[in-house]
């Protein structure tokens, strides 16, 4: 699934409607260069959460978490393990508990991620700076529904 955004709050906006379908353990995976979006698109998910802390990229931290919604969050940034990949970090850990794992820069522990997950790759427009577009893909049976679920009320 594919979609164009104009603005921040479009983006957001998306991310708040994605949120109200999430349960439990899932796994999102956001990708994109440094500005395209990523956590502008995790503030969505936690505002549509209903966590009302400020969400941060936790660059230096790894990992954020924000117990304060209808789910917890638990956001990483994974840009620092480029080339050492997660190690004892404890991802799994964070995958089977009753929140949301939000993933940047995914691709540094690839062999640490469930097979079942949600990919949303963020994409800057070449001539307009803040017009995003906005892919969606689904691994897993789970994640088909979400998006289809999704496709409709995203209309």
């Amino acid at each position: 699934m594919e979609l164009s955004v104009k603005n921040v709050g479009e983006t957001s906006e998306y991310a708040r409607l994605l949120s109200s379908l999430l349960i439990p353990g899932d796994i999102i995976l956001l990708n994109g260069d440094l500005g395209a979006g990523k956590t502008t698109f995790t503030k969505g998910l936690a505002a549509g959460l209903g966590i009302t802390k400020n969400v941060k990229s936790p660059t230096f931290n790894l990992i954020k978490e924000y117990h304060d919604g209808r789910l917890p969050l638990f956001h990483m940034d994974l840009y620092r393990l480029e080339g050492i990949g997660a190690g004892d970090l404890g991802l799994e850990e964070y995958f089977n508990q009753d929140g949301v794992s939000v993933l940047e820069w995914s691709q540094f522990v690839t062999e640490d991620i469930p097979s079942d997950h949600l990919i949303i790759n963020l994409e800057k427009d070449d001539k307009h700076d803040d017009w995003r577009k906005i892919e969606l893909i689904a691994r897993g049976p789970h994640y088909e529904q979400l998006l289809n679920r999704f496709g409709e009320l995203a209309v």
